[in-house]
C-alpha cells in the first residue's frame, strides 16, 4: 500500500494550509521531516527540514492507525499558507517517496478499512459540496450514519426472518409453530411497507441534494427574462421589447427557503419558421418536461396564449407579468410587475413554499442519490416475491435477494463498480 499526501485545505494564499499524509510510511516520513514523532493526537510546533534546509515552522499532528480518519498511520502538517511553502513541502514529500492522492482517496481508504460505510462516505462528499443550510443538515445526518443505522436495523430484521424461514425448511417435521412460514411472510411484507415509504420520499431527498429545477415558460415578450432578473435580483438575462430575444436557456442558481434552485429562462413558445428560434422553442419544451416546477408567464395586458396554458398542472404556477400596465388577471394567477416590484414578494413566497414541498427537509435520514433508490428498490422487488413464491425454498431465496439488495446501500457487497463513481466526486485531500 503506497503512502499518499494531499493539501486538505483550499488552494491559494492563506494563513494556514493543511497537508495530510496517510499510509504505512507516514511515521517514517514525519520523522524525516521533524525528527522525533510527536505525542499521538497532540499538536506539536516543529521545524520541517529536508536536505538540510528549513522548509517551515508548523504544527504537526501524528495519528497512529487504526485510530485515524483512514484507519492507517496518518499525519497532518499545519503549514503557513503561502504557495511557496506548500510547494516546498509537497516537493519534499515526493522526494521522500510519497505519492499525491487521487480525488477521494483518503475517504476511500477509510471505507475500505471499515471506518465508515458507503452512505457515510457519500454524506461527507455532500457535506463538502453543500451550498445551503438544509443541504448541510441533510449531508451531516448521512455522514454521521443516519441512513446506515436505518439500514442496519432493517438488515437485522431481514436476517432474523431468513433464519426463521430456513428453520421452517430444515426442521419442518420438528415441533415448530404451524404458522411460522406464514408469519415470516407477513413480517417481511410489513418491513417492505417501511422500505417502500422511504423509497417514495427518495425524489425529495435527491432534489435537496441536487437542487430544484424551475423553468419560466410563456409566449414571446411575456416578461420571462424580466421575471428571471427580478427573482435573481441581478441582470442575468438580456431584456428587450423585441419579441424573441431569448433563443437559448439562461440559467441562474439561487437559494429559496434553504433549498438550492436552478431557475431557467426559456425561449418564447410560438410557431416559427426561423430555424434558430424553432430550436429555442424545442429546448424550452424539453426544459418544461424536465423541470420540477414551471412558472407560466403571460402579460397582464394580453390574453394568455394556448401554448402556455397547455402546460398547466400541479407543478405549475401561473404568473401574470407586467401588472403595472393594467389589464385583467386570470383567476389563480399571481400578478407581478418586474418594473415596480409589485407582487414579487407574494410570488417569491409561493415559489419558496412549492420548492420546500418538493425537497426533503425532514429531520430523518433519507435517500439522497439514485444509487440509494436503486438498491432499496431492488430490495422491495425481492420482498414482493414472497407472497407469490410457491415453495418455502423460493421464499428463502427472496429474503436472501432482499438482503443482497439492501447490502448494496452501504457497500457491504458488490461495491467495486460503484467505488470509483462515489469517491471520484471528492476534492483532492479528502
Amino acid at each position: 500500500m503506497r503512502t499518499i499526501f494531499a493539501l486538505a485545505s483550499g488552494a491559494g494564499r492563506a494563513a494556514v494550509a493543511v497537508m495530510r499524509v496517510s499510509g504505512p510510511g507516514a511515521g517514517a516520513v514525519l520523522e524525516a521531516l521533524v525528527g522525533r514523532l510527536p505525542t499521538p493526537r497532540m499538536a506539536s510546533l516543529r521545524r520541517l527540514r529536508h536536505g538540510g534546509v528549513v522548509l517551515d515552522q508548523a504544527l504537526v499532528l501524528w495519528f497512529p492507525g487504526p485510530a485515524s480518519y483512514t484507519g492507517e498511520d496518518s499525519a497532518e502538517l499545519h503549514l503557513h499558507g503561502g504557495p511557496a511553502v506548500v510547494a516546498a513541502v509537497a516537493d519534499a514529500l515526493v522526494a521522500l517517496g510519497m505519492h499525491p492522492a487521487e480525488p477521494g482517496e483518503f475517504t476511500r481508504r477509510a471505507f475500505l478499512n471499515g471506518k465508515l460505510d458507503l452512505t457515510a462516505a457519500e454524506g461527507i462528499a455532500d457535506l463538502i459540496a453543500a451550498e445551503t443550510e438544509a443541504q448541510r443538515r441533510q449531508a451531516l445526518r448521512q455522514a454521521e450514519g443516519g441512513l446506515a443505522a436505518r439500514h442496519a436495523e432493517w438488515a437485522a430484521r431481514l436476517t432474523r426472518l431468513l433464519a426463521r424461514q430456513e428453520a421452517f425448511i430444515e426442521f419442518e417435521e420438528e415441533d415448530l409453530p404451524s404458522d411460522l412460514d406464514a408469519q415470516v411472510t407477513a413480517d417481511a411484507l410489513a418491513l417492505r411497507e417501511e422500505m417502500a415509504a422511504l423509497l417514495a420520499e427518495a425524489p425529495r431527498g435527491e432534489r435537496l441534494r441536487e437542487g430544484v429545477a424551475v423553468a419560466i415558460l410563456g409566449a414571446p415578450n411575456a416578461g420571462k427574462s424580466s421575471l428571471l432578473n427580478a427573482l435573481a435580483e441581478r441582470e442575468a438575462a438580456i431584456v428587450s421589447a423585441r419579441a424573441g430575444t431569448t433563443r437559448d436557456v439562461v440559467e441562474v442558481r439561487l437559494e429559496l427557503g434553504g433549498v438550492p434552485v436552478t431557475l431557467a429562462d426559456t425561449a418564447g413558445l410560438r410557431e416559427t419558421a426561423d430555424e434558430i428560434e424553432a430550436e429555442g422553442v424545442r429546448r424550452a419544451l424539453a426544459r418544461a418536461e424536465a423541470a420540477d416546477l414551471r412558472l407560466l408567464a403571460f402579460a397582464s395586458d394580453a390574453a394568455p396564449d394556448s401554448a402556455t396554458l397547455a402546460l398547466q398542472g400541479p407543478d405549475a404556477i401561473l404568473v401574470a407579468t407586467k401588472a403595472d400596465l393594467g389589464g385583467t388577471t386570470m383567476m389563480g394567477a399571481l400578478a407581478v410587475s418586474a418594473h415596480t416590484g409589485a407582487g414579487l414578494p407574494a410570488l417569491r413566497a409561493a415559489l419558496e413554499a412549492a420548492v420546500r414541498d418538493r425537497a426533503g427537509l425532514s429531520e430523518a435520514a433519507g435517500l439522497t442519490r439514485p444509487r440509494h433508490r436503486a438498491a432499496l428498490g431492488e430490495t422491495v422487488e425481492w420482498l414482493d416475491r414472497l407472497p407469490i413464491a410457491p415453495m418455502p425454498e423460493l421464499r428463502a431465496e427472496a429474503l436472501r435477494g432482499a438482503l443482497r439488495g439492501l447490502s448494496r446501500l452501504t457497500g457491504r457487497v458488490d461495491v467495486e463498480q460503484v467505488l470509483d463513481l462515489v469517491f471520484g466526486e471528492f476534492c483532492i485531500g479528502k
